[in-house]
């Protein structure tokens, strides 16, 4: 479990022109390999530390889809499907990707979104797994979608379904799973999960190790390869600032390739596409994780983002992510009042992916405004509107997100100035007398009650 931990309370705030975490932050900026690949990216003023919904505009994509409408569609139109490359961008597009999640060529082939791809990893590794299952296990703290698909394939197929926490699955699991569905990074708290010991432990009781990347693909080192994983899926519109809705991937183990049978089998992963034969025959290798027509624009955009990448190291990527989050909760601790945020995600860096959630209460009382709203939303629309861009989760949990391609350490501490501003504010507004005289709010919460 992610654990929790007060913010304590450091010394008083300065003025922002003196703060003297603004001016280490300036300095941190200034040095490392990263300094330069903020300007890749189309950003303002705005403090953006929502990228683990969705990543900055890369600067290399508009003029790419403007090229791809005007030229490619424009003027070329279908003869693009094969002079402009349009047919083989799927795993050309994946062949980039697989880099950064740790896989060798011929593995990952992007197309259609996580869901669909969480699919066709969850049923196909049904259809591989050994006679005698009974079960597949699904991540208990994963996105919702993930265990909606995963309990569909499940029932499709005749099994259960047990949600177990991903540090209880080596304990969980037995010979008749079939096999697991697990986060690599907890969406909710930023929990980094145990990829090689849970897939080692999958593994020993012979079941098939299935991983969503959606928020740690592009924010950390990924090792399916080295990590032994046999399916994997994940987004490209967070940390790999791909664009809103574009397409996901599919990473299938090369040496499961062969067995690999796609629930959903589209006329793009037939042997002979265009023979439009009645019956089916899967492609050869990761092709076969391909269903039908590719959405052109949006993965040609993804492929135009993936520029932002050339000569940047991922172990970078993880270092500055480990500085930016350790540094925005040094400047939490000092300038939010006591008692009202701390946080849950993992303090351990090897526990901790790329953004920080902090839970956001009252010290007197619940999380949430009278009439129902919760206090955590309240202030991330404060902070909003302050231009500091993050996003909640109910109850009560703040999320900031951090992409080391374009987020400072000037964002970090201005984001927790902004937080303490807010927070300081809340607290202020709730120790000034009550307009209705002494006890009233005594007496409504009795009502309440």
């Amino acid at each position: 479990m992610s654990e929790s931990r007060e913010t304590p309370q450091g010394p008083g705030p300065t003025a922002a022109g003196t703060r003297k975490q603004a001016v280490r932050a300036a300095e941190l900026d200034a040095v490392g390999p990263l300094a330069a690949t903020r300007d890749r990216f189309v950003l303002d003023d705005t403090v953006y530390l929502d990228g683990n919904s969705l990543g900055a505009l890369p600067r290399s994509v508009p003029g790419r889809i403007a090229e791809v409408i005007n030229h490619e569609w424009g003027e070329l139109r279908i003869r693009s499907w094969t002079e402009s490359g349009w047919w083989t961008a799927p795993e050309r597009i994946g062949e980039k990707i697989a880099p950064l999640i740790g896989a060798a060529p011929g593995q990952v082939v992007v197309g259609d979104s996580t869901s669909i791809n969480v699919f066709k990893a969850v049923t196909g590794g049904i259809r591989m797994a050994g006679k005698g299952c009974t079960e597949i296990l699904v991540d208990a703290t994963t996105f919702p979608t993930d265990g909606y698909i995963a309990r569909s394939a499940a029932r499709m197929a005749g099994l259960a379904v047990r949600p177990v926490e991903p540090a209880r699955i080596a304990d969980e699991v037995t010979e008749r799973t079939a096999l697991a569905l697990v986060n690599h990074v907890d969406y909710r708290t930023g929990e980094l999960n145990d990829m090689a010991q849970i897939t080692a432990a999958l593994h020993t009781a012979g079941a098939l190790a299935v991983w969503d990347l959606c928020h740690s693909a592009g924010a950390l080192p990924v090792a399916l390869d080295a990590c032994g994983v046999d399916l994997a899926v994940g987004c490209t519109y967070k940390y790999l600032n791909g664009g809103p809705g574009s397409p996901a991937y599919l990473y299938l183990r090369e040496s499961l390739q062969g067995r690999f049978e796609s629930p959903l089998p589209g006329w793009n992963s037939h042997a002979d596409p265009f023979g439009m034969e009645p019956g089916y025959a899967p492609a050869d290798g990761v092709l076969r994780g391909r269903v039908g027509t590719p959405d052109i624009l949006s993965m040609l955009a993804l492929e135009a983002a993936l520029e932002a990448w050339e000569g940047v190291a991922i172990e970078d990527v993880r270092t500055k992510s480990l500085a930016l989050t350790d540094f925005f909760l040094e400047c939490v601790a000092e300038y939010a009042p006591p008692g009202w945020v701390r946080s849950v995600t993992p303090e351990e860096h090897r526990r901790r992916g790329s953004q920080v959630s902090l839970a956001c209460s009252r010290k007197r009382s619940a999380a949430v405004e009278p009439g129902g709203t919760p206090l955590a939303g309240t202030v991330m629309a404060e902070l909003i509107r302050r231009g500091v861009v993050g996003d909640f989760r109910h109850p009560d949990v703040l999320r900031f997100g951090f992409t080391p391609l374009y987020t400072t350490f000037a964002d970090a501490e201005r984001a927790a100035w902004v937080l303490g501003e807010v927070l300081r504010e809340q607290a202020a507004a709730e120790s000034a007398p009550d307009p209705a005289g002494p006890g009233a709010g005594a007496a409504a919460d009795g009502a309440a009650g």
